[in-house]
This record gives structure tokens, C-alpha cells and sequence, in this order.
């Protein structure tokens, strides 16, 4: 590698690149260097600039909502803003300097979402990584969340079927993670952060707080306790060890709340 420059982050088993991989890469990674490794993975590497001018420069008209990463914007794209790009809504994320997540949470979900394609995972389309500028570009979910469809005010019942599709799709998502050649755990798994296209299809979306599995004869993975109080499963938050099957524990009260929940 040239002086002063990080090397390329190498592949992990079985062609996957991790977050480790590229954290161990030594230093900030660039955006060039983010770009070459995820060379192949089809995402779209966008500007400030275009960002602005898909959102009507973030106008509250097109304001979606706000999570813990920061807030959100509807958009449109086409060929041209990119070629090749069809022409499409998205979901434009915009990290908060002053929030509770930073760079490694939009690098850790660009690693994860820019190389993982399953129909019940939400499409990361792209990313802007442009000086202290970082946002994430996603497919647009008419639906939004499955939180605000549940408990939102005035909202029609879902029919049992559409519960049980939404509960199934998410259950589909979760189990695509666990069954990679290297597992994924997702750690926040709630429904806030399962999306709904217009046919309730549902789609796992927010990776910023995955983490890459025990790899070959490993049975778990030590990390510091991150996710939602409630949601964790017990014996994560008393010894720090995250075992592939762990979100399963925070599958159960989420599909109680899908399945049970009176008037949405």
C-alpha cells in the first residue's frame, strides 16, 4: 500500500466482507477504500449535493420521521441523478452528528446492508460519505414501520392474515441472518425497525448495532450489551454473550404485539 494510506480490508469466509475486516484495516477507513471493498455490491455512492436536491434540500415537506441514527426524508431518484439508477422513491437517512449513533453504526450498516440481499431485508441503494456528511439511501416503505401501523391513532384492524404475513416475513429475515455461511446477529430487533411495502410484505431494516457471528466452532460472540431494554434475551444482558439464536428471544414479544394487538 502507498505510504500514509490504510490497506484494502480483506474478505472473510466464504467472500463476505465484515466489520472487523475493515476495522482492522487501521485508521478512518476513506470513502475511497469504503467504495473498493464494496466493489461488486451494486450500491450507489451519492453526493451531499444530489442528496439535497432529491429531498428538496431535507424540506420538512418531505419529512418521514426520526429514529436514534437521525432523521429521515422522503426522495426521488432516477438515471439522472445516477445512470443506471431506476427511477424510484427512497428513504434518505441522515446521521446526527448529536445523536446517540456515529460512523461506526452508518459504516456497520453500509458493511452489512451493501452486501446482504434477501426479500425480506430492506435495500440499502446507496450511501453518502462526504466530509462529516453521512446518509444512507434506501427503498422506500409505503407502509413505514410496524410499530406506527399497530399503535397509531384511528387505524383500521389488520386481519389475522396480514398479521401472520407480516410476523412470517419478518421470521424469514431473522432466520436468512442466522443460516448465512456467516451468521449475522441482529441486535435490535423490535418492531420499529420492521418496515412494510404496500402489500404488507415485511422487510428488517436498521443494522447499525449487527454484529458478525461465531465463525466454524464457535458457539458465541462476546460483545458489550447494546439494543433495546426488554427486547434482549436474558442471558446476553448478564454475561455479554450473544449466541446466534439470541434475537429469537426478542421475536416473542414483538409477534405478540403483531399477533394480539387490538385495534393497530
Amino acid at each position: 500500500a502507498a505510504a500514509g494510506k490504510a490497506p484494502r480490508p480483506s474478505r472473510s469466509l466464504h467472500g463476505r466482507m465484515s466489520f472487523s475486516d475493515l476495522s482492522m484495516s487501521g485508521g478512518m477507513v476513506s470513502p475511497e477504500d469504503l467504495s473498493l471493498s464494496l466493489a461488486g455490491s451494486d450500491l450507489h455512492v451519492f453526493t451531499i449535493a444530489e442528496l439535497r436536491a432529491v429531498t428538496r434540500d431535507f424540506s420538512m415537506t418531505n419529512f418521514i420521521g426520526e429514529g436514534g441514527f437521525g432523521p429521515v426524508y422522503k426522495g426521488y431518484v432516477d438515471e439522472k441523478v445516477k445512470p443506471g439508477l431506476r427511477a424510484q422513491p427512497v428513504a434518505v437517512k441522515l446521521l446526527d452528528l448529536e445523536g446517540n449513533q456515529g460512523h461506526n453504526e452508518w459504516l456497520t450498516e453500509v458493511i452489512f446492508l451493501g452486501q446482504l440481499r434477501h426479500p425480506h431485508l430492506v435495500k440499502l441503494i446507496g450511501y453518502c460519505y462526504e466530509d462529516e456528511h453521512r446518509l444512507l439511501v434506501y427503498e422506500f416503505m409505503t407502509r413505514g414501520s410496524l410499530e406506527k401501523l399497530l399503535f397509531r391513532k384511528y387505524a383500521a384492524s389488520l386481519q389475522w392474515s396480514t398479521r401472520l404475513k407480516i410476523a412470517l416475513g419478518a421470521a424469514k429475515g431473522l432466520a436468512f441472518l442466522h443460516e448465512a455461511q456467516n451468521p449475522v446477529i441482529y441486535r435490535d430487533f423490535k418492531t420499529s425497525n420492521i418496515l412494510l411495502d404496500s402489500d404488507y410484505k415485511a422487510k428488517l431494516s436498521d443494522f447499525g448495532l449487527a454484529k458478525d457471528g461465531p465463525e466454524e466452532d464457535e458457539t458465541h460472540v462476546s460483545t458489550r450489551v447494546m439494543g433495546t431494554q426488554g427486547y434482549a434475551a436474558p442471558e446476553y444482558i448478564m454475561t455479554g454473550k450473544m449466541f446466534t439464536n439470541a434475537p429469537i428471544f426478542t421475536d416473542n414479544p414483538r409477534m405478540f404485539i403483531t399477533v394480539q394487538s387490538g385495534d393497530g
